[in-house]
């Protein structure tokens, strides 16, 4: 745990003069008490409520403390419930992705353990899909029909190429469909192209104020690839729009990482998973890396992160909890004050 304003800590040894001022009190009214003419009745009549004289007391002096923490303003991380309303799944379709390393292949572990994800995931969950090889393209929009998503799966198409960087932006495209990211455009910048005399201009790209990386709660990226990008836009300049979105990157590198499969010479280097990459991208977004050797491996990770996505663990502020429950106390302290001795004290 910790704490926005700790300053207000200090403030807690202060409390220690409420115990000694009600020690005070007690000892007045012992003196007061040897008025009466018996004072072993006194203190028999006492005996049997004695803790009930100093249970309000001690829950004032809690709720005093709490407060104190409160005005701190703690900060935890708390599990909740997932709050993103959308997944977008990007998946290499590259033609190094019918290699059998991975039994039966790659695409068909990979195509196996998105349809895993998808039983594992919240049918409240919007999920869109992605593909990608030279190059990028929504196979399904966010939708929540699975059977749509399972038949865009078993529908892959394999390409030449890998164009990792464009399946982000083509992703972030779909996720924020009012701020105009055109791939295209990006990549060659505006062209003039005929057109017809009633078409109009398309607006430029809206301007966005950079946010924490992975700070938007609404969606998130899971990428899989199982190879190095040769084509396409540079996939950290790629990463750093994402992160600047505030949306997180789960990538998952399938496959060897040292590209020992039996391919012609010189396509070993293309075969390579470029994990430096991978790792930063995650690591630039807020997401985080799996590496996925075999299609049991692939199957799990998929479906941890099925699983993970019902919940979250994030930094959460718990000034309203523990003021609330301070308040609960001193309201406990004074009821039990007015109905034992009819009065609050």
């Amino acid at each position: 745990m910790s704490f926005l304003w700790p300053n207000f800590l200090w403030l807690l040894p202060g409390l220690a003069l409420l115990p000694a001022g009600y020690v005070l009190l007690l000892r007045r009214r012992s003196k007061a008490a040897l008025r009466y003419s018996s004072l072993h009745a006194v203190r028999a009549a006492a005996a049997g409520r004695a803790w009930r004289r100093h249970l309000p007391p001690a829950l004032f002096l809690l709720a005093c403390a709490g407060l104190l923490v409160a005005a701190a303003r703690p900060v935890a991380r708390v599990t909740l419930p997932w709050a993103r309303s959308s997944v977008m799944l990007a998946i290499d379709v590259s033609l190094s992705m019918r290699v059998a390393d991975v039994k039966p292949s790659r695409i068909a572990a990979a195509q196996e353990a998105a349809k895993s994800f998808l039983r594992e995931l919240p049918r409240n969950v919007e999920v869109g899909l992605v593909t990608f090889a030279g190059s990028s393209q929504v196979t399904q929009r966010a939708t929540l029909d699975r059977e749509a998503l399972v038949a865009a799966i078993d529908g892959f198409q394999m390409q030449m190429g890998t164009a990792v960087g464009d399946a982000i932006v083509v992703c972030l495209a779909e996720l924020f469909p009012d701020q105009g990211i055109e791939l295209g455009e990006m990549t060659f910048g505006r062209t003039q192209r005929a057109r017809s005399l009633d078409a109009k201009d398309k607006p430029p790209p809206k301007e966005i104020t950079p946010v924490p990386p992975g700070s938007y709660d609404s969606a998130a990226i899971i990428l899989l690839s199982d190879g190095r990008r040769t084509t396409g836009m540079d996939t950290l300049e790629a990463a750093k729009m994402a992160a600047d979105r505030g949306v997180r990157i789960y990538v998952v590198g399938l496959g060897t990482v040292n590209g020992d499969v039996a391919v012609p010479d010189g396509m070993a280097i293309y075969m390579q998973l470029d994990e430096p990459t991978l790792r930063e991208v995650a690591r630039m977004t807020g997401g985080e890396y799996h590496h996925a050797g075999t299609a049991e491996s692939l199957h799990n990770v998929y479906r941890n992160l099925g699983s993970r996505m019902q919940v979250q663990t994030r930094e959460t502020e718990l000034t309203g909890l523990v003021t609330l429950l301070s308040a609960l106390i001193a309201t406990a302290a004074a009821v039990l004050s007015v109905l034992w001795f009819g009065r609050i004290a």
